[in-house]
Formats: structure tokens, sequence, C-alpha cells
């Protein structure tokens, strides 16, 4: 399942996130501990954006230019209505071509929907695009072994890969980058997160 097709099924799905009881906290604490890492306050990215817009606007009111990007044509047409002075890009992250240099990026509970042969290349994007000292967050299935599997917890089919626990942080090491910060933060769920710095 490639990324387009993911697209399209997050299309048919967004209804999951517009949604009243949607919990508009989910990862704000976080993106809070990895903000607290970030030496300036210029552009900052959200990958994999969605369409409810609290990491925007977390952003916004930390002092950033933020801009969004994702897969699915919908959620970039509702992130566009709630942000109208908000530049959002609907693209592949994995072809797409990243002309900026940002602060801040985050990717939280998307990258994991790219495939897993494609991971390491997209890391290496988004770390090519920070400027130095410029911070990454993101999420991911922290395994032990690297590997793909769909599951069909938000309805349809969806696929997840990840490289494991070990496997992002050995890839992130190799790239000039410091772990600030790796929790389970759902334990004894496999949910993940890095705070990663580049420091040159």
């Amino acid at each position: 399942m490639n990324p387009k097709e993911i697209g399209k099924i997050y299309d048919k799905i967004t209804h999951l996130w517009v949604r009243e009881d949607f919990n508009r906290t989910n990862g704000i604490d976080q993106h809070r501990r990895a903000l607290g890492f970030v030496k300036n306050k210029g552009k900052a990215l959200d990958v994999g954006c969605g369409c409810t817009g609290r990491f925007i606007e977390l952003l916004i009111s930390e002092g950033f230019t933020p801009e969004g990007v994702d897969v699915s044509k919908e959620m970039i047409r509702l992130a566009g209505l709630r942000h109208p002075q908000v530049i959002f890009h609907h693209q592949d992250i994995c072809e797409w071509h990243i002309g900026e240099r940002y602060d801040f990026i985050t990717a939280w509970d998307s990258i994991w929907h790219i495939p897993l042969d494609r991971q390491k290349f997209v890391l290496e994007k988004l770390i090519s695009s920070l400027n130095a000292g410029g911070v990454l967050i993101f999420s991911f299935g922290g395994t032990e072994e690297q590997g793909d599997h769909t599951d069909n917890f938000m309805g349809p089919e969806i696929y997840y890969s990840t490289l494991g626990t070990n496997g992002f942080l050995k890839l992130l090491i190799g790239l000039d980058c410091i772990c600030r910060h790796l929790e389970y933060d759902q334990h004894p769920e496999l949910h993940t997160y890095l705070i990663v710095q580049k420091t040159s």
C-alpha cells in the first residue's frame, strides 16, 4: 500500500478527527517537551498534519511560522478552512522536495504509514531540512525489530511500518543528531516517540 492510496483512505475517514469528542490534547504535552529544546523559533513543519490544527495552533502560540503537509487531499482542505493564514501542502512526503529549512519538525502518528523501504530516506530528508539546532519529534511503533503490517483499527485496512526502536536510534545518531527524549508514552502499547536535535 503506497502513501497515495493511504491518502485516499484518510480522505474517507476525516470524520474521526472532526467529531466533538476527539481528544485535542493528544500529543500536546509531548510537543511541549520537544519545544523546550528549541533554540530558534522560525519556521516549523507539521508532517502528516491532518485537519485538527492542534499542533499548528501550539506552534503559532509559541512564536513559530508553521506549515503543514499531508497526503490526504481532504485533510488539507479541512486544515486550510481552519487556518486559512497557514501554508498547507498536499504532497506525499516520500516524493515531496522540501525547499525550506525549519527549526522544528513534527511527524506525529504519520510517517509510520510510509513503506518500510522508504523510512530511512524520509528520516534523512527531514533531518536535512532542519537548521542546526533544530528539533524533530516523531512517533513510531516501538518494536524490537523493524517490520510492517496492516490493521483495520480505524475501519479500513491501513498499512504501518517501523525501523524498530534501535533502528531509528542508530539511524539518527548516524545523522549527527542527539537523542533528547525517548518514551513509550502509551505503555504497554508500543506507541513510542523520539525527540532528536540536529547538531550540525
